[in-house]
């Protein structure tokens, strides 16, 4: 008698875009999407919330991942420098804010948040030279995997199930 394998099911990932910057946002989505898709995620299995800004992407990150319900979720955002220092604490708290609620909760988060210095370089990561949101959709998959085979990973494990 043949003993059943077991199905292993998709994880659902879930994505925080920023509006703030939308041209460029909606790049780094086309490219989270698309590498997530060529890894055989179907749209079924990934949920996108709208944040107005950068600053509200970790709020939103932390509410997703104590759910349970993501094997791994994705930051989308652009911060560009201006002419405060708005910038450096932006920076500062959207980068602290989201590894937070990674290390805290076991669910991987790919940081796809481009910090650039001028609206050139910020094009140039979002789909111009490169997609800085297809790297973070990358990185969030392969984590995904990582914390699911690992026995340290019983949180992410919780997380993969329907």
């Amino acid at each position: 008698m043949r003993t059943p394998t077991r199905r292993r099911v998709q994880p659902r990932f879930g994505i925080v875009v920023s509006r703030f910057h939308e041209p460029l946002t909606q790049r780094l989505l086309a490219g989270a999407v698309a590498t997530l898709r060529a890894r055989g995620v179907p749209s079924s299995r990934m949920d996108t919330v709208w944040v107005p800004g950068t600053f509200e992407i970790p709020v939103v990150i932390h509410a997703l991942a104590v759910t349970r319900r993501y094997g791994a979720l994705i930051a989308l955002g652009v911060v560009i420098r201006g002419a405060t220092r708005h910038y450096e604490a932006i920076c500062r708290e959207v980068s602290h804010g989201v590894a937070e609620t990674a290390r805290t909760t076991g669910i991987p988060v790919g940081f796809g948040v481009i910090m650039a210095e001028t609206q050139a370089d910020a094009a140039d990561r979002a789909g111009g030279r490169w997609n800085l949101g297809a790297e973070a959709a990358a990185a969030a998959a392969e984590m995904s995997e990582v914390m699911t085979r690992w026995p340290c990973a019983g949180a992410a494990r919780r997380a993969s199930t329907p």
